[in-house]
């Protein structure tokens, strides 16, 4: 099982220079300058704070495709992919004579740069696709114009707390192809986008079976994927998920490597006419059912509740620290934990030996006069 018997055969080619959570222009920056001769890189804007929005294009095929990463700032994982990507088109060039490839591989850098969600004004660009009220979002539509993409790839990554369903598998990768309306209208271009994310999702089976979701397609005009969907080019959205232990996303980052392989060769050799949608409809959809720590039956004021701890994402010294904080005290049948701890009945406290409030961010917790970290366990 993954990684050991296959890291490998997923990723050969992973930039090595590139890794964590923490991902930023200054670090992408020497990789583009090293990149070959056959491709081209460019800066085609500026964000807010006036830092580079770059592209990269390869390929002389005539199978158009756009990608883009880090829209949000903080989700970093497909940014490493893509990279991972770039290498492998190092040596492998048979999808680049049937395929033109545009790479933004940090279209957020301001955000990026103090890991947030949001660009430097605090608007999120995903929900600028309309009003394009940030320069971030008119460097995007702008290429997207000018490059008339046939595919669209939209790359992110997605919470911790993000399962298979209501089930307990997490929900690894999860994958959208996006409505173009308020009905939800299965569209040619939005079945030829399903018919694509069914391909990848028979291929990650036979690595992460039933750990790939779908993401909730509620429409909204304001977000890039329905919009350019809506404008007629098949767009699919990644969501880089959870896979277990792996808060860093370096295994993640191989199965979103391997799904980007798996399309752009699926592109560069069949004409894609979305009869084969049907096997998207049957992914099941993301549930919300995950928590990072369980601690179950736990005797608190008296009563018999769980501890739900969520980890809070924080950049401390250019590092993603993993900061446990308390966030709920009551009974949690129907969630699961990434890691889960049987109190027995006992009483729970924290660093002070005091009740639990929710709120508390704590490392450890005493459990019958004993110590137990809450901090993420070392790979």
């Amino acid at each position: 099982m993954y990684p050991s018997a296959l890291d490998t055969t997923l990723n050969p080619f992973q930039e090595l220079r590139l890794s964590g959570r923490y991902i930023t222009n200054s670090m992408i920056e020497p990789l583009l300058k090293i990149l070959p001769k056959n491709v081209t890189v460019s800066v085609e804007g500026l964000s807010v704070e006036k830092r580079s929005i770059y592209s990269i294009k390869l390929g002389t095929g005539q199978k158009r495709i756009m990608l883009w990463s880090q829209m949000h700032g903080n989700e970093t994982t497909t940014t490493k992919a893509l990279f991972d990507v770039l290498n492998t088109f190092k040596t492998q060039n048979s999808i680049l004579d049937a395929c033109t490839i545009l790479i933004i591989p940090i279209l957020n850098p301001d955000g990026a740069e103090v890991y947030t969600r949001l660009n430097a004004n605090n608007v999120d660009l995903n929900r600028d696709a309309q009003n394009l009220s940030q320069p971030e979002s008119r460097v995007l539509r702008d290429c997207f114009n000018r490059f008339k993409p046939n595919f669209c790839f939209n790359l992110h990554g997605q919470r911790t707390i993000f399962s298979v369903d209501n089930t307990s598998q997490s929900a690894t990768v999860s994958f959208l192809s996006p409505a173009e309306d308020a009905e939800r209208t299965l569209t040619n271009t939005r079945k030829i986008a399903m018919e694509l994310i069914a391909v990848m999702q028979t291929d990650l089976q036979k690595y992460i079976p039933n750990q790939v979701a779908l993401y909730d397609d509620g429409f909204n005009h304001n977000c890039v994927g329905d919009t350019f969907q809506s404008l007629g080019v098949p767009t699919v959205l990644f969501e880089a998920g959870h896979y277990s232990n792996d808060y860093n996303r370096e295994i993640t980052r191989a199965f979103i490597y391997k799904s980007l392989m798996v399309a752009l060769d699926t592109i560069s050799k069949r004409e894609l006419t979305g009869e084969g949608y049907q096997d998207y409809l049957k992914i099941p959809e993301n549930g919300t059912c995950f928590l990072d720590i369980i601690i179950r039956n736990v005797l608190h004021q008296n009563k018999p509740i769980d501890v739900g701890v969520q980890y809070q994402e924080m950049l401390i010294n250019n590092t993603i620290q993993f900061v446990p904080k308390i966030e709920k005290l009551e009974p949690l049948d129907g969630y699961f934990g990434h890691r889960e701890l049987d109190a027995k009945g006992a009483k729970v406290l924290d660093f002070n030996h005091s009740p639990l409030q929710v709120g508390n961010e704590i490392d450890s917790v005493w459990l019958n006069n004993e110590n137990y970290s809450l901090l993420v366990a070392k790979t």
